[in-house]
């Protein structure tokens, strides 16, 4: 059986960092951010795969089959994932096609 790895910045291809000072920062902010500036850095992006650290969950929801990224990231990136937006150092990870 594979055990899924924790997410690293290392496992991240050219993050865009944003840092959200917001005492209540919650997914569904955290997702609005990132929406908006992945809005800013392409015509149309679609979100392919998320990740919110402190509610311990991600989307894709699915079976760890891969020893060296989570599950959610390794589906973002196999299905075109080019735009990453990293919000307050892994606490919230969102992976955009452009």
């Amino acid at each position: 059986m594979t055990i899924c790895p924790a997410l690293t910045r290392e496992m991240l291809p050219d993050p865009v960092d944003l840092r959200l000072e917001d005492l209540g920062l919650d997914f569904p902010r955290a997702r609005q951010a990132a929406d908006r500036k992945a809005s800013e850095l392409a015509a149309d992006p679609m979100l392919l795969a998320w990740f919110d650290r402190a509610a311990g969950r991600a989307s894709p929801d699915i079976v760890c089959c891969r020893e060296d990224l989570p599950s959610w990231l390794a589906y973002g990136l196999s299905r075109g994932g080019d735009l990453i937006i990293d919000i307050n150092d892994e606490a919230f990870v969102f992976v955009y096609r452009r």
